[in-house]
């Protein structure tokens, strides 16, 4: 008897997993299915599970092709059960392709194709609907993305849009999208909602656009460059009822909002001043996007991060701004620094492409300071200072992968519920970030 193992969370149930389910179980005599317990899932990075580890077996069980179903709650478990069961055929969906060759020494391994007509099908079970979401733009944001959807429940990547239709055809095959579109209108005809990663001039347009179109969205930072855009996106998203958010990831990321927690809590005392610094040395290539002499350079590219940190801990109502730049032979800044002025309070931001400084974070008290060491952007532990160091905390959460997925899950949320107040990057944040970046563009260009 030929024996086949697949695993999965099974969450919202759908056509899909049925297809995969059936596919695996055609391949043997035998099926036994892996279904993931929440914890498991959360250790994973494995976002938004909204069924209860009974129903999504249920679920399997209902489906008919399963055996034998067992629970999967660590990660070393799959040697384990290919040698425990005897298995001959570890049977796993496409979008994990290479994760799994180490049980070749054990079992032979097979990466089944997704189905791709599945974003057609309506995928509903009581409460819940798959959001279908696209992606605006075939570069690098884009290709991190597709690399983090995978771990959000709710949510299925479904369709790609570039102007360049040979670009989008290319990605859409890479990652086993359904759809690959050069128009617009067409592309926004097949999702729910939108993952802009696109160049920054082009982000008003086609956010304006699917928000029209009656389409959620999130945009790449900055998701644009001048106050009365942002004003106008976010009132049009109120008005039709639509979730719009800003892709600065690190607002979702769980170490950062404890951070956020500690710092208002008053352990540190009163906040007297908050400094960010983001630089990446960037070579100057033609035709790179971080020296485009309109809207490139080291302020518009990464200041956004810089920006949250100041703005949630001080506040959107700043007294006085101005920048000191260097910039390059073709105009863009290569290295900045903003500085702010508040009521009770100062804060800076560096950034840079040409020149290289330490990354950290630093938010200073009257009873001690906080310091995230480089890279802050990506925070993952973070360290609470006072005079006497032997009273010194350390705190620490996860940021798996590119940490995109705990802004896909917000999406998901917010969308789900769209009574939900979006606290961790509010409208009036976004906006405020907005302004400053279109005060930079007009006194430095």
């Amino acid at each position: 008897m030929k024996k086949v193992i697949t695993y999965g969370t099974f969450d919202l149930f759908h056509e899909g997993h049925r297809r995969l389910l059936e596919r695996a179980k055609a391949l043997g005599d035998y099926l036994i299915v892996g279904v993931t317990t929440e914890q498991y899932d959360i250790q994973r990075g494995k976002m938004n599970v909204v069924d209860s580890l009974m129903r999504r077996i249920d679920n399997v069980r209902s489906c008919g092709y399963a055996d034998e179903i067992i629970v999967e709650d660590h990660e070393s478990q799959k040697i384990g059960d290919v040698q425990k069961f005897n298995i001959d055929t570890f049977v796993v969906g496409s979008d994990w392709r290479g994760t799994f060759d180490y049980l070749n020494e054990y079992c032979e391994v097979i990466y089944l194709e997704r189905t791709k007509d599945v974003s057609s099908t309506e995928l509903r079970i009581e409460r819940h609907r798959n959001i279908r979401l696209g992606i605006v733009g075939s570069g690098r944001i884009a290709e991190r993305t597709m690399s983090e959807v995978k771990f959000v429940s709710g949510i299925t990547a479904t369709s790609v849009f570039n102007p360049r239709l040979s670009s989008a055809k290319v990605f859409a095959q890479r990652f086993d999208l359904a759809t690959a579109f050069d128009h617009y209108e067409n592309f926004l005809n097949e999702v729910d909602g939108v993952y802009i990663a696109s160049p920054h001039e082009t982000h008003y347009e086609y956010t304006r656009q699917a928000l029209l179109a009656g389409k959620h969205v999130l945009c790449e930072k900055p998701m644009v460059l001048r106050e009365n855009e942002a004003r106008e996106l976010y009132d049009l998203a109120q008005r039709t009822g639509l979730v719009l958010m800003e892709a600065i990831k690190t607002a979702y990321a769980p170490s950062f909002l404890n951070l956020l927690a500690i710092a208002k809590s008053g352990r540190i005392g009163k906040i007297y001043d908050v400094e960010a610094t983001f630089t990446k040395l960037v070579p100057n290539d033609p035709g790179a996007r971080e020296y485009i002499p309109t809207v490139g350079g080291s302020f518009t590219e990464l200041a956004s991060y810089n920006l949250l940190p100041i703005l949630k801990l001080l506040g959107t109502k700043f007294n006085d701004l101005r920048f000191d730049c260097f910039k390059g032979h073709n105009g863009v800044d290569i290295y900045t620094k903003a500085y702010f002025r508040f009521d009770d309070a100062i804060a800076t931001v560096k950034t840079g492409i040409g020149v290289k400084s330490e990354g950290q974070l630093l938010v200073s008290g009257t009873k001690g300071y906080i310091q995230v060491k480089s890279p802050w952007w990506l925070t993952k532990t973070f360290e609470v200072c006072y005079e006497n160091y032997e009273h010194n905390e350390s705190f620490s959460a996860p940021f798996p992968g590119f940490g995109m997925r705990f802004e896909l899950a917000d999406f998901v949320r917010n969308i789900s519920e769209m009574s939900r107040r979006n606290y961790k990057l509010t409208a009036e944040e976004s906006i405020t970030m907005a302004s400053i970046m279109e005060k930079f563009l007009h006194v430095t260009r």
